[in-house]
């Protein structure tokens, strides 16, 4: 497994100093324990509560931060509950909420997952693998309709070619059956992609698709726009937001958000442009190539509304 590289932490922890006092930042989702490790380091009073769906992550987590004692705890969760975890736990309002919106190492590197259009594995990718309830990959790729797949990849995957895609699943389906794992369904996209087609798209044909699914799977923009909402709502003093995302559909989601709540008073959003990695970390780490971090400091105060 290679080593987890947590993305642009210098600058998470360079926006987090502007805090003042800062004694309580949530991790919403925690991964392998980088960020909060970080935090733990630099901020030797910190207590850090880290939230995952994962439970392999958590477990992962736990390992490497427990020489941190009782600075650190990890519970099992959705981002989207935050504010009945908070509530159950009893840790009070935080200073801080970080978000790294990108799939895991552990998942990535782990075929029985699915996540990865680079290794053969099952058509799962749910976040959270104890969850018996929710819908897999393959029960969306084998039953949904040709208009609902097309649907699917233009709204989630950004996909120009969703629509040629979206007929050679379907074709395949009935000449051939089920697609049963993610290196069929990588190769029934190469089948029905023309060469020339795919030396445009340049990286693998589905990688697209693969992100498509992956969001249904788990609801990650609903996931995402409840998660931000929340934190408005706990947000009755100072307080800083800050999230790394990966692709343009999360970003919009983010900015539009911060940039609503500086409208209205609420804070300020620190930075109208978002970061991007620099050259010395894409060296490092190419999972970071798509990374944008934005961030948005509560005000101490929200704005009083009188009557007009």
């Amino acid at each position: 497994m290679n080593t987890h590289i947590p993305v642009m932490l210098p600058e998470v922890c360079g926006i987090l100093g502007k805090a003042q006092n800062l004694r309580f930042v949530v991790d919403a989702t925690l991964g392998l324990g980088g960020y909060s490790e970080g935090v733990l380091l630099k901020w030797r009073k910190a207590v850090v509560l880290g939230i995952d769906q994962d439970p392999q992550a958590i477990e992962a987590a736990k390992r490497k931060l427990m020489d941190f004692g009782d600075r650190f705890r990890a519970v099992h969760g959705n981002f989207r509950d935050l504010s009945p975890i908070l509530e159950k736990t009893g840790m009070g309002k935080p200073d801080a909420v970080l978000f790294d919106l990108g799939v895991s190492s552990i998942q990535i590197e782990t075929p029985e997952r699915g996540f990865s259009f680079q290794e053969d594995g099952p058509l799962d990718m749910r976040m959270d693998s104890q969850s018996e309830r929710q819908e897999r990959a393959g029960d969306i790729i084998n039953t949904a309709g040709m208009r609902d797949l097309i649907t699917l990849f233009r709204k989630y995957g950004e996909d120009p070619y969703a629509a040629q895609i979206a007929r050679g699943i379907v074709r395949y389906r009935e000449s051939s059956g089920p697609i049963k794992s993610t290196s069929e369904l990588v190769q029934v996209i190469r089948n029905t992609l023309p060469a020339p087609v795919q030396r445009k798209m340049g990286r693998n044909p589905a990688r697209k698709v693969f992100q498509a699914l992956r969001i249904a799977v788990n609801d990650e923009l609903e996931a995402l726009a409840d998660a931000l909402n929340q934190c408005e709502s706990l947000a009755s003093g100072a307080m800083m937001v800050i999230v790394v995302s990966y692709h343009s559909l999360e970003d919009r989601i983010v900015k539009r958000k911060f940039r609503k709540w500086d409208a209205l008073g609420r804070g300020n959003d620190l930075y109208r442009k978002p970061f991007v990695p620099g050259a010395e970390e894409l060296k490092e780490n190419w999972r970071s190539r798509s990374a944008k971090l934005r961030a948005f400091s509560f005000l101490e105060k929200a704005p009083e509304v009188t009557d007009q």
